[in-house]
């Protein structure tokens, strides 16, 4: 989302856009043959967007639109049988980054310098080799983030919970170990956020177990990571930040903060059903939170003064 342009996406290659802050929605799904599930959205203005579709091989696409989801052109698809991308995250019109599962034994990691028409491999000996029983999760379009001054974070998850960094727009990668649940191999980090102070987190836990207690917040602080006590309360999959506000959300239920992710409390949401109170993915931009769940639910949270 940017100012009042909330764009969600969702499977069967549906998009849906709102030019006034949620108000009205208009369904701007990409007309194709191929069927695919858009997992995240890179949004430059309230015309201009990428969309990313999942999936094994050819289905893993990337479309454009310059007008505001009226018509799609295709920017890029994977030629790769074994390739499956995860997530994109953009430092600007031109430059971005792609990430897909492991192919050979690496995560593959793209690079963008003209606002993603071509793309170039991350030469896998500036990526650590992937650990056994790891795994990447195309789960909520923030797997990938990029920060200021060409940070660029991902996480992964399985037997092993994980946050891979770069300080160099991408061309180099340093791989740690974060204090998540990663017991079973749909375990471990599902998104990532910066807070206003630009300190990394990372969320998770496992979508095989959505509801159970076990750590799902951790952040990298004084030079280490550390495990945050929201209260445990299921699979978190999405965070984002607004000035001290953050919330924290997975398909059960989500997680407030008012202090820049140091103390968090339950977000109430009556209108849910049992462990489907809470979203699958959440952005946020000026004071106004957009959330996408379960059957084309979405919600805005609005903390803009009147």
């Amino acid at each position: 989302m940017i100012n009042d342009s909330l764009w969600v996406s969702g499977n069967n290659n549906s998009v849906f856009v709102s030019q006034d802050a949620g108000k009205t929605w208009l369904n701007k799904s990409v007309d194709i043959p191929l069927k695919t599930g858009f997992r995240d959205i890179a949004l430059f203005d309230s015309q201009t967007a990428i969309v990313m579709g999942v999936g094994s091989g050819e289905q893993s696409v990337l479309y454009k639109t310059t007008d505001g989801g009226d018509t799609w052109q295709l920017l890029y698809q994977n030629k790769d049988k074994e390739g499956f991308f995860d997530s994109i995250a953009f430092w600007d019109r031109n430059n971005g980054l792609l990430m897909g599962d492991p192919v050979d034994g690496f995560y593959v990691i793209k690079k963008t310098s003209d606002g993603g028409k071509t793309w170039r491999r991350i030469n896998i000996n500036k990526i650590p080799k992937i650990v056994e029983k790891e795994a990447a999760f195309a789960a909520s379009g923030n797997t990938l983030i990029v920060g200021k001054n060409g940070k660029a974070w991902l996480t992964t998850g399985g037997f092993s919970a994980s946050v891979y960094s770069s300080d160099d727009f991408g061309e180099t990668w340093i791989r740690h170990s974060v204090p998540l649940f990663s017991e079973t191999h749909t375990s471990g980090g599902y998104g990532l956020a910066l807070n206003d102070q630009q300190q990394l987190f990372v969320v998770g836990g496992d979508y095989e177990q959505r509801p159970a207690s076990y750590p799902n917040i951790a952040t990298f602080s004084d030079n280490r990571w550390k495990e945050v006590n929201a209260g445990q309360h299921g699979l978190r999959s999405a965070m984002s930040c607004q000035q001290k506000i953050c919330i924290a959300t997975g398909k059960t239920s989500s997680d407030i903060s008012h202090n820049s992710g140091k103390s968090w409390q339950v977000l109430p949401n009556p209108h849910g059903k049992k462990d489907d109170k809470g979203f699958y993915t959440i952005a946020s931009n000026k004071m106004m939170f957009l959330a996408a769940g379960s059957e084309g639910k979405v919600s805005v949270y609005s903390f803009r003064k009147k």
